[in-house]
Protein backbone atom coordinates (compact mmCIF):
# COMPACT_ATOMS: atom_id res chain seq x y z
CA UNK A 1 0.00 0.00 0.00
CA UNK A 2 1.34 3.13 -0.81
CA UNK A 3 0.94 6.25 0.93
CA UNK A 4 1.63 9.59 -0.05
CA UNK A 5 2.88 11.49 2.66
CA UNK A 6 3.74 14.59 0.23
CA UNK A 7 2.29 18.25 1.69
CA UNK A 8 -1.20 19.31 -0.01
CA UNK A 9 -0.35 21.86 -2.50
CA UNK A 10 -3.03 25.04 -1.71
CA UNK A 11 -4.97 25.86 -4.93
CA UNK A 12 -3.89 29.23 -6.08
CA UNK A 13 -6.17 31.03 -7.94
CA UNK A 14 -4.44 34.30 -9.28
CA UNK A 15 -8.38 35.36 -10.77
CA UNK A 16 -9.24 35.67 -6.88
CA UNK A 17 -6.32 37.65 -5.80
CA UNK A 18 -7.93 41.37 -4.78
CA UNK A 19 -5.77 43.41 -6.62
CA UNK A 20 -4.42 47.24 -5.33
CA UNK A 21 -5.93 49.93 -5.46
CA UNK A 22 -3.08 51.98 -5.41
CA UNK A 23 -3.97 53.54 -9.21
CA UNK A 24 -7.45 54.83 -8.64
CA UNK A 25 -6.64 56.27 -5.26
CA UNK A 26 -3.62 58.36 -7.14
CA UNK A 27 -5.83 59.73 -9.40
CA UNK A 28 -8.23 60.55 -6.47
CA UNK A 29 -5.46 62.40 -4.55
CA UNK A 30 -4.06 64.56 -7.70
CA UNK A 31 -8.40 65.60 -8.44
CA UNK A 32 -7.99 66.80 -4.48
CA UNK A 33 -4.50 68.27 -5.00
CA UNK A 34 -5.70 69.72 -8.47
CA UNK A 35 -9.17 71.58 -6.52
CA UNK A 36 -6.99 72.67 -3.51
CA UNK A 37 -4.15 74.57 -5.65
CA UNK A 38 -6.84 76.13 -7.75
CA UNK A 39 -8.50 77.36 -4.46
CA UNK A 40 -4.82 78.60 -3.21
CA UNK A 41 -4.22 80.14 -6.62
CA UNK A 42 -6.84 82.52 -5.83
CA UNK A 43 -6.83 83.16 -2.25
CA UNK A 44 -3.29 84.27 -2.88
CA UNK A 45 -4.06 86.65 -5.21
CA UNK A 46 -6.44 88.26 -3.14
CA UNK A 47 -4.01 87.82 -0.24
CA UNK A 48 -1.45 89.66 -2.47
CA UNK A 49 0.56 86.60 -2.08
CA UNK A 50 1.51 86.85 -5.65
CA UNK A 51 0.97 88.88 -8.56
CA UNK A 52 -2.27 88.13 -11.40
CA UNK A 53 0.25 86.18 -13.41
CA UNK A 54 1.85 84.23 -11.36
CA UNK A 55 -1.42 83.12 -9.71
CA UNK A 56 -2.78 82.02 -13.08
CA UNK A 57 0.70 79.93 -13.67
CA UNK A 58 -0.12 77.83 -10.72
CA UNK A 59 -4.10 78.07 -11.49
CA UNK A 60 -2.56 75.95 -14.76
CA UNK A 61 -0.18 73.62 -12.68
CA UNK A 62 -3.85 72.43 -10.96
CA UNK A 63 -4.91 71.82 -14.71
CA UNK A 64 -2.20 69.29 -15.66
CA UNK A 65 -2.62 67.40 -11.68
CA UNK A 66 -6.59 67.29 -13.41
CA UNK A 67 -6.03 65.94 -16.32
CA UNK A 68 -3.26 63.22 -14.98
CA UNK A 69 -5.52 62.75 -11.92
CA UNK A 70 -8.34 61.88 -14.80
CA UNK A 71 -6.58 59.51 -17.00
CA UNK A 72 -4.98 57.78 -13.82
CA UNK A 73 -8.64 57.38 -11.86
CA UNK A 74 -10.23 56.06 -15.80
CA UNK A 75 -6.99 53.65 -16.32
CA UNK A 76 -7.63 52.06 -12.96
CA UNK A 77 -11.49 52.21 -12.78
CA UNK A 78 -10.92 49.73 -15.84
CA UNK A 79 -7.82 47.31 -15.07
CA UNK A 80 -10.01 47.29 -11.46
CA UNK A 81 -13.55 47.24 -13.17
CA UNK A 82 -15.01 44.29 -10.41
CA UNK A 83 -13.46 45.90 -7.32
CA UNK A 84 -16.59 48.14 -5.87
CA UNK A 85 -14.06 50.07 -3.53
CA UNK A 86 -11.39 50.56 -6.78
CA UNK A 87 -14.57 51.30 -8.74
CA UNK A 88 -15.85 53.84 -6.54
CA UNK A 89 -12.68 55.50 -5.70
CA UNK A 90 -11.69 56.26 -9.65
CA UNK A 91 -15.41 57.56 -9.86
CA UNK A 92 -14.21 60.28 -6.87
CA UNK A 93 -11.09 61.13 -9.19
CA UNK A 94 -13.06 61.60 -12.15
CA UNK A 95 -15.66 64.07 -9.96
CA UNK A 96 -12.99 65.96 -8.79
CA UNK A 97 -10.56 66.62 -11.78
CA UNK A 98 -13.45 67.74 -13.64
CA UNK A 99 -14.28 70.81 -12.43
CA UNK A 100 -11.05 71.93 -12.93
CA UNK A 101 -10.31 70.49 -16.61
CA UNK A 102 -14.13 72.32 -17.15
CA UNK A 103 -12.97 75.62 -16.26
CA UNK A 104 -9.78 75.35 -18.03
CA UNK A 105 -11.77 74.45 -20.86
CA UNK A 106 -14.11 77.02 -20.75
CA UNK A 107 -11.46 79.53 -20.93
CA UNK A 108 -9.50 78.31 -23.94
CA UNK A 109 -13.28 78.25 -25.51
CA UNK A 110 -13.94 81.56 -24.29
CA UNK A 111 -10.24 83.18 -25.21
CA UNK A 112 -11.22 81.89 -29.06
CA UNK A 113 -14.54 82.77 -29.55
CA UNK A 114 -15.27 85.80 -28.46
CA UNK A 115 -13.43 89.11 -29.57
CA UNK A 116 -10.62 90.24 -27.67
CA UNK A 117 -11.57 93.59 -26.13
CA UNK A 118 -12.52 93.84 -22.33
CA UNK A 119 -15.15 97.43 -22.50
CA UNK A 120 -18.65 96.63 -23.34
CA UNK A 121 -20.97 99.22 -23.67
CA UNK A 122 -24.85 99.41 -24.98
CA UNK A 123 -24.19 102.79 -26.81
CA UNK A 124 -20.75 103.14 -28.46
CA UNK A 125 -20.95 106.50 -29.38
CA UNK A 126 -21.64 108.07 -26.12
CA UNK A 127 -21.01 105.43 -23.78
CA UNK A 128 -21.44 105.84 -20.08
CA UNK A 129 -18.19 107.67 -18.20
CA UNK A 130 -16.29 106.50 -14.93
CA UNK A 131 -16.57 109.40 -12.63
CA UNK A 132 -16.13 108.09 -9.61
CA UNK A 133 -13.91 105.84 -9.99
CA UNK A 134 -10.33 105.28 -8.58
CA UNK A 135 -9.02 105.84 -11.86
CA UNK A 136 -11.52 106.25 -14.42
CA UNK A 137 -10.74 105.12 -17.85
CA UNK A 138 -12.11 106.88 -20.80
CA UNK A 139 -13.83 104.52 -23.79
CA UNK A 140 -11.27 102.87 -25.82
CA UNK A 141 -12.79 104.00 -29.48
CA UNK A 142 -14.13 103.23 -32.36
CA UNK A 143 -11.96 100.15 -32.99
CA UNK A 144 -13.36 98.63 -29.81
CA UNK A 145 -16.74 99.54 -30.99
CA UNK A 146 -16.59 97.94 -34.34
CA UNK A 147 -15.32 94.62 -32.82
CA UNK A 148 -18.15 94.40 -29.81
CA UNK A 149 -20.54 95.28 -32.76
CA UNK A 150 -19.38 92.00 -34.39
CA UNK A 151 -18.92 89.92 -31.10
CA UNK A 152 -22.05 91.20 -29.53
CA UNK A 153 -24.78 92.32 -32.14
CA UNK A 154 -27.41 92.27 -29.65
CA UNK A 155 -26.46 94.63 -26.95
CA UNK A 156 -28.55 97.54 -27.24
CA UNK A 157 -29.84 100.15 -24.65
CA UNK A 158 -33.25 98.99 -23.01
CA UNK A 159 -36.04 101.25 -22.98
CA UNK A 160 -39.07 101.03 -20.39
CA UNK A 161 -42.08 102.91 -20.15
CA UNK A 162 -41.70 103.72 -17.14
CA UNK A 163 -40.38 107.10 -15.49
CA UNK A 164 -36.46 107.85 -15.04
CA UNK A 165 -36.91 107.79 -11.32
CA UNK A 166 -38.71 104.79 -11.04
CA UNK A 167 -36.16 102.81 -13.05
CA UNK A 168 -33.31 104.27 -11.17
CA UNK A 169 -34.52 103.54 -7.90
CA UNK A 170 -35.47 99.66 -9.33
CA UNK A 171 -31.83 99.70 -10.90
CA UNK A 172 -30.15 100.40 -7.73
CA UNK A 173 -31.86 98.24 -5.87
CA UNK A 174 -30.46 95.21 -8.40
CA UNK A 175 -27.36 96.46 -8.15
CA UNK A 176 -27.53 95.90 -4.07
CA UNK A 177 -29.19 92.86 -4.75
CA UNK A 178 -26.13 90.76 -6.27
CA UNK A 179 -24.02 92.03 -3.95
CA UNK A 180 -22.34 94.42 -6.32
CA UNK A 181 -19.63 97.19 -4.07
CA UNK A 182 -21.42 100.38 -4.65
CA UNK A 183 -19.11 103.52 -5.99
CA UNK A 184 -21.47 105.99 -6.81
CA UNK A 185 -25.55 106.79 -6.89
CA UNK A 186 -26.74 110.07 -8.47
CA UNK A 187 -30.91 110.08 -8.80
CA UNK A 188 -30.70 113.30 -10.32
CA UNK A 189 -28.36 112.62 -13.04
CA UNK A 190 -29.44 109.15 -13.46
CA UNK A 191 -26.01 107.42 -12.68
CA UNK A 192 -24.68 104.07 -10.99
CA UNK A 193 -21.38 102.99 -10.44
CA UNK A 194 -20.27 99.98 -8.75
CA UNK A 195 -17.50 97.27 -8.49
CA UNK A 196 -17.90 93.82 -9.35
CA UNK A 197 -15.49 91.10 -7.75
CA UNK A 198 -15.32 87.32 -8.79
CA UNK A 199 -15.59 84.43 -6.66
CA UNK A 200 -12.31 82.90 -7.00
CA UNK A 201 -9.57 85.65 -7.82
CA UNK A 202 -11.36 88.95 -6.70
CA UNK A 203 -10.83 90.39 -10.16
CA UNK A 204 -12.59 93.80 -9.99
CA UNK A 205 -14.92 94.87 -13.02
CA UNK A 206 -16.18 98.49 -13.36
CA UNK A 207 -19.71 99.04 -14.21
CA UNK A 208 -21.48 102.65 -15.20
CA UNK A 209 -25.46 102.63 -15.54
CA UNK A 210 -26.88 106.10 -17.13
CA UNK A 211 -30.78 106.16 -17.19
CA UNK A 212 -31.85 108.94 -18.91
CA UNK A 213 -35.29 110.31 -20.11
CA UNK A 214 -36.81 108.90 -23.72
CA UNK A 215 -40.38 109.88 -24.96
CA UNK A 216 -42.56 109.57 -21.94
CA UNK A 217 -40.14 106.46 -20.27
CA UNK A 218 -36.61 106.08 -20.15
CA UNK A 219 -33.14 104.25 -21.49
CA UNK A 220 -31.27 102.27 -19.62
CA UNK A 221 -27.60 102.47 -20.66
CA UNK A 222 -25.26 100.29 -19.24
CA UNK A 223 -20.78 99.79 -19.64
CA UNK A 224 -18.99 97.01 -17.76
CA UNK A 225 -14.75 96.96 -18.23
CA UNK A 226 -12.40 95.12 -16.77
CA UNK A 227 -9.55 96.25 -14.80
CA UNK A 228 -7.35 93.73 -15.39
CA UNK A 229 -6.07 92.39 -18.49
CA UNK A 230 -6.71 93.28 -22.46
CA UNK A 231 -9.49 90.40 -22.91
CA UNK A 232 -12.37 89.73 -20.77
CA UNK A 233 -13.85 86.27 -22.83
CA UNK A 234 -17.41 87.40 -23.22
CA UNK A 235 -17.86 87.99 -19.28
CA UNK A 236 -18.94 92.45 -19.82
CA UNK A 237 -21.52 91.45 -22.30
CA UNK A 238 -22.99 88.85 -20.49
CA UNK A 239 -23.30 90.79 -17.51
CA UNK A 240 -24.67 93.66 -19.27
CA UNK A 241 -27.43 91.28 -21.04
CA UNK A 242 -28.39 89.68 -18.31
CA UNK A 243 -28.49 92.64 -15.95
CA UNK A 244 -30.93 94.27 -18.41
CA UNK A 245 -33.09 91.63 -19.04
CA UNK A 246 -33.44 91.36 -14.96
CA UNK A 247 -34.33 95.37 -14.96
CA UNK A 248 -37.09 94.76 -17.89
CA UNK A 249 -38.44 91.59 -16.10
CA UNK A 250 -38.57 93.42 -12.64
CA UNK A 251 -41.46 96.01 -14.03
CA UNK A 252 -43.69 92.77 -15.52
CA UNK A 253 -44.10 91.47 -18.88
CA UNK A 254 -43.70 94.61 -21.64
Amino acid sequence: MNVNTSTPTPNMNLDNTTPSIRLPLTGLLLGLVSLGTVLVAGIGYRQGWWNFLKGLQIAEWAVYAAALGLVISLVGMARLRRQRRAVVTGLLGVLLALPVLGMALHWEYATRTYPPINDISTDTVDPPEFWDMPNPMAYPGEAVAQQQRAGYPDLAPLTLPQAPAEVFERALQLVQARGWSLVASDAEEGRIEAVVTSRLFGFADEVSIRIAPEGSGSRVDMRSRSRLGKIDRGTNARRIRVWLADLANAFGPR
